[in-house]
């Protein structure tokens, strides 16, 4: 009999997309990360925000909160910035999902977007606009461009057990973690000082990624320890 694959649901896009003759909002995953999900022997299953209770995750052994645009920021309690550009109608289903994900222990990859949903979930704060803080915008370089990012992790953090004690990635994004909440640990930082990984204490599997791993198809390994951490999970070995 076949061995179990994992379930990891993603967080999606929902918004006006066009195929064939339609165009129509949908539901959209951009691809690169369906294909990192598969490559690791896992399957991949979307979560539109209609629909995507806490409940859901009854049926899944893993979750990926995917990049996007803005949170809006009054989910942190903030005036938005003129370049500050919210998809509200995601905001909702990514909180309750991620809070779903910590309170039952479930492993978590956070990306981009991800992270500062997950800092905002613990009761952090986002930078709006980067350019701001350190005069440059290498990290978005140009639309639909990404940018190269260089980071060193912490010892002993889930981030340098997977990458090891320097990696670079792929990036796009013009905001960060500002105020980090309290429960969370920054695992590692660009050489400006950004914070490029955040993880919080306990046992269970949880990252959060400011970079774009999905998008490095050479270099699958974060993908890889989820899926095996949901392996774990759903065999009851947490």
């Amino acid at each position: 009999m076949r061995a179990h694959r994992p379930r990891i649901g993603l967080t999606t896009y929902y918004k006006q997309a066009s195929w064939g003759d339609w165009q129509r909002t949908a539901a959209i995953v951009p691809a690169p990360y369906i294909e990192a999900v598969t490559a690791t022997g896992a399957v991949p299953l979307l979560l539109p925000p209609p629909g995507a209770e806490a409940d859901v995750l009854e049926v899944l052994d893993g979750l990926i909160v995917i990049g996007g645009a803005d949170l809006d920021p009054a989910t942190y309690g903030a005036e938005p910035h003129p370049l500050t550009e919210p998809e509200p109608i995601r905001d909702g289903a990514d909180l309750t999902l991620t809070r779903a994900a910590l309170d039952t222990g479930m492993p978590l990859l956070a990306i981009c977007r991800g992270i500062q949903v997950l800092n905002v979930a613990l009761g952090g704060t986002v930078l709006q606009h980067v350019p701001d803080a350190i005069g440059h915008d290498r990290y978005r370089p140009a639309p639909g461009r990404f940018g190269e990012v260089s980071f060193r992790t912490e010892p002993g953090s889930r981030i340098a057990a997977v990458l090891g004690e320097r990696a670079t990635a792929p990036c796009y994004h013009h905001q960060a973690l500002d105020q980090v909440a309290d429960s969370l640990r920054v695992t590692a930082r660009s050489e400006e000082g950004l914070v490029q990984a955040a993880e919080p204490e306990g046992p269970a599997w949880v990252l959060g990624v400011q970079f774009h791993p999905e998008e490095n198809d050479g270099d699958r390994r974060l993908f890889a320890e989820l899926t095996r951490q949901a392996r774990q999970y759903r065999q009851g070995d947490r």
